[in-house]
């Protein structure tokens, strides 16, 4: 059984300037401010590096993240207009291809390949943070979370991005940390 608490890397430790193409990270957080660090670092590493960087958050972690950009003398409205930050609401993202909490494949895939296709310009790297899945988890959506990390991961690898989806620690029962092991089973680190 998956036993959360054990550390594949920490946050600290991952030099998000150079991440590789295909790579897809996980974080499992107890904190919301130790995830938004992470989420920042992501994100700015990102945008320092001339990537194309796509966020799928909730309302409150898009405005926390955009709030330590700007403290780091990011100018988050050029990089918005520019089309080097992409950002778009969750639960916005979730009402286009989620129909009876089941995802639909086709839909999912033209939400994602309009936005990759949009951060790509000049061929540059991109790379994406998605939300959507701890949305999901959190509603209990437990079989439809881990389809759609799968349609993520294969994505990710179809398309050559770097993907982080990060997940909250409250809610994990004996059947949820089964169904965790499958999505963990998908990522190539698991941050904690």
């Amino acid at each position: 059984m998956l036993d959360i608490n054990v550390l594949e890397d920490t946050a600290s430790e991952i030099f998000w300037g150079e991440l590789s193409p295909s790579e897809h990270l996980l974080q499992i957080y107890e904190d919301d401010e130790i995830f938004l660090d992470t989420l920042e670092g992501f994100v700015a590493g990102g945008l320092k590096a001339g990537d194309g960087v796509v966020v799928l958050a909730t309302e409150s972690h898009i405005t926390g993240l955009d709030m330590r950009l700007s403290s780091q003398g990011i100018d988050i409205n050029a990089a918005r207009l520019n089309g080097d930050y992409i950002v778009v609401d969750a639960e916005e993202a979730l009402s286009v291809f989620i129909a009876d909490g089941w995802p639909n494949d086709d839909q999912f895939h033209e939400l994602v390949a309009d936005l990759l296709r949009r951060a790509r310009s000049d061929e540059r790297r991109v790379r994406a943070f998605g939300e959507l899945v701890a949305v999901l988890w959190g509603r209990g959506h437990i079989a439809a979370t881990v389809r759609l990390e799968y349609l993520w991961h294969n994505l990710c690898r179809e398309r050559g991005f770097s993907l982080f989806c990060a997940y909250p620690k409250i809610g994990f029962t004996d059947f949820a940390l089964k169904s965790m092991q499958e999505i963990c089973d998908v990522h190539s680190r698991v941050i904690h």
